[in-house]
């Protein structure tokens, strides 16, 4: 555990941010400006979800998105589920948005539309695990709750100059937060703490000579040095086909199933992703296919080289869905076919 020297200075370091925030806040559109009342519930854990993973400035435009689209919890339980899983495409790690209508659903129907205001209700919730609960605890409700993201663990890291590294250190860097999280402006307080990380104690060149608190900061001679991080693992790799059959300006598109990686997403046909090279294996039946290239895409837990194949679909293919090829952006495709589906297009052009 690091020594802690800052114990006297908990309220004085709570002030200095508190005092920056006013006049620092990033303006998010699902937030609410310094000292008014805190947004709705809703915005929040809807901005929360859509962050996990995922920076703000691609979260801007879906959320906009989104509440124009569904405006209430009631609104959003009641969406089609294919809809809106074609709303989110792009957005990644798929099973959040499966969680989404999941959550939206239990909270329209045993909750009367009213998120719970406390932490333990709140992780009840698909979706919602310890950061997200302190979160929309902490920003919607004001309620004393512990908010860590990786931004606050930065901060914190270089604060006390935390000498463990990550992720063992979580337990530590959170119980530290947890020391100088204040009472009142609990919201305010967590998303001073995101702000200063995201803008000032940056990952890089970090710009410690406008930060509020850096008389505080034991780190500050060294802050890129912190947080330590473990040494990371090869990611696997993996290889695989994606099949492009279009037939009278369509293309064959399919809705992947319900669970796995990038469940119930329209995508286009592919065959198992392996170790080894799959070639034509589950192709969708067509009089012949040639490769016209292979796109790179990076998961969570692992890496996919695939191979892109094209060909015209026989005239009696039937199955899956037939998507008019100059609409194909209107399809919600995964990033991972939007790629596929740009490479086929631009064969085919040349």
């Amino acid at each position: 555990m690091a020594v802690d020297s800052h114990e006297t200075n908990y309220p004085q370091i709570a002030c200095k941010l508190l005092d920056w925030y006013d006049s620092n806040a990033r303006a998010l559109p699902w937030r609410s400006p310094p000292g008014t009342p805190a947004p709705e519930a809703y915005r929040v854990w809807l901005s929360e979800i859509m962050l996990q993973q995922t920076t703000v400035a691609a979260v801007k435009s879906y959320f906009e998105k989104f509440s124009k689209r569904w405006p209430t919890i009631f609104d959003l339980a009641a969406a089609d589920e294919a809809e809106l899983m074609t709303a989110w495409a792009g957005l990644g790690y798929y099973a959040r948005a499966r969680n989404l209508i999941a959550c939206a659903r239990i909270v329209a129907d045993k909750y009367g539309g009213q998120f719970p205001d406390t932490e333990e209700l709140l992780r009840t919730l698909p979706g919602i695990g310890g950061y997200t609960s302190a979160a929309i605890a902490a920003i919607a409700f004001d309620r004393r709750a512990v908010v860590m993201d990786a931004n606050v663990e930065r901060v914190i890291a270089r604060l006390y100059a935390c000498d463990s590294p990550l992720p063992a250190a979580k337990a530590e860097l959170h119980a530290l937060t947890d020391r100088m999280t204040p009472s009142e402006r609990c919201g305010d307080f967590a998303q001073a703490m995101m702000d200063l990380g995201a803008t000032i104690c940056t990952p890089r060149a970090p710009r410690c000579l406008l930060c509020p608190i850096a008389q505080h900061c034991t780190g500050r001679s060294e802050p890129e040095r912190y947080p330590l991080k473990a040494r990371k693992l090869p990611r696997p790799q993996k290889r695989g086909s994606i099949f492009w059959a279009e037939r009278n300006g369509e293309v064959l598109l399919c809705r992947r199933p319900e669970k796995g990686l990038l469940g119930g997403m329209i995508a286009l046909p592919t065959g198992p992703w392996t170790e080894d090279d799959p070639g034509l294996f589950q192709a969708p039946a067509a009089d012949s296919w040639h490769s016209v290239g292979t796109i790179r895409h990076v998961f969570t837990h692992f890496a996919l080289d695939a191979a892109v194949y094209r060909s015209e679909a026989r005239a009696d293919h039937k199955d899956g869905i037939w998507w008019p090829i100059a609409r194909i952006d209107e399809a919600g495709l995964p990033t991972l076919f939007a790629k596929a589906a740009a490479l086929a297009t631009r064969s085919n052009n040349g």
